[in-house]
């Protein structure tokens, strides 16, 4: 039988290897795995500011107000950046702010790109009168998938500000609780997808007269892939990065980030420049969008897009029979 002063001496020692192990854990966490590189956040806030500029002008001289979601995540990537450029000149000495700012940031930006690609297809439909030729009825399309993307949105930026509290319990379950809402973003982006194909396929089958005019739909519906399909892909990244752990690979490897986040949302946002979506309501009327359209219509058609087209391609037609 071990003594009194045994028993105290045993759980002064247990209870000292306890607390020791309690503070090798706490002082294992850190907030990067990695000293932040400057440079490369510098590069990628000079390049999405830029990107984001060249559409706040493109949307301005096209009236294209449902754009504006894609220039807000634009603007939260340059500012998440910003935050990364903050976090690599305290190095190793990290604060808590910079650090929220360009986690969470970085991590809803996308779901904004998506909320644009999901009303550019709805806006197409109507533009080439393919509703008959779509899964889902038009009324419906755009606010089922901007309503999965908001909630996204919701679950990813709510697990995001629930890490911020810093401790180790509320780390581990808003990651938990962003892996949903990325799970979602992909589940609402393969059902678009779906409906996207399903409907591209259909039309060429089964054309309108709209879709057998001069309008470059198909070249739209092509971007719209590629863009979802790079968003896709970078929400994937995340989802295995989340999975991983605090002290899984990726988070100890800032290359991927650049290559698999950053990269791709950056050409994301170029592609959109290239092919602007004010495409699929544009008038070739001396190269002028209607002054018609509302500003604050961000998720419908206006049905003035639609006659528009009717309206000056009569124009046109009948100025070039009386030249």
């Amino acid at each position: 039988m071990p003594s009194s002063l045994q028993m105290d001496q045993l759980v002064q020692s247990f209870s000292l290897e306890t607390l020791a192990q309690r503070e090798s854990s706490a002082s294992a966490f850190s907030l990067y795995h990695y000293n932040p590189s400057k440079v490369g956040a510098v590069v990628f806030a000079l390049l999405f500011v830029a990107t984001s500029c060249m559409h706040i002008w493109q949307s301005w001289r096209t009236r294209c107000w449902f754009v504006i979601p894609l220039i807000i995540g634009g603007l939260f990537e340059f500012v998440g950046y910003g935050g990364r450029i903050a976090s690599a000149n305290e190095s190793p000495d990290w604060t808590l702010g910079p650090y929220i700012v360009q986690s969470l940031l970085l991590l809803v930006a996308p779901a904004l790109f998506a909320a644009t690609i999901y009303m550019e297809l709805g806006r197409l439909i109507v533009a080439i009168e393919g509703e008959s030729r779509a899964l889902i009825p038009k009324k419906w399309m755009t606010k089922i998938f901007v309503s999965g993307d908001v909630l996204s949105f919701l679950l990813q930026g709510s697990g995001g500000g629930l890490q911020s509290s810093g401790s180790l319990e509320a780390l581990d379950t808003g990651a938990n609780i962003i892996i949903v809402g990325l799970f979602v973003q992909l589940a609402f982006f393969g059902i678009f997808l779906v409906v996207a194909v399903a409907f591209h396929l259909k039309i060429r089958r089964q054309p309108t007269n709209r879709s057998l005019g001069g309008m470059p739909w198909q070249k739209h519906i092509r971007i719209l892939y590629i863009a979802s399909a790079m968003i896709m892909v970078r929400s994937v990244f995340r989802v295995v990065e989340y999975l991983q752990g605090f002290d899984g690979y990726l988070l100890h490897h800032e290359i991927y980030l650049y290559i698999f986040d950053a990269l791709l949302m950056f050409l994301t946002m170029v592609l959109l420049n290239v092919v602007h979506p004010s495409g699929v309501i544009a008038v070739k009327n001396g190269g002028r969008i209607p002054s018609n359209i509302s500003m604050w219509d961000l998720t419908a058609p206006q049905p003035s897009d639609r006659d528009a087209y009717s309206t000056l391609n009569g124009e046109s037609a009948r100025r070039s029979v009386a030249v």
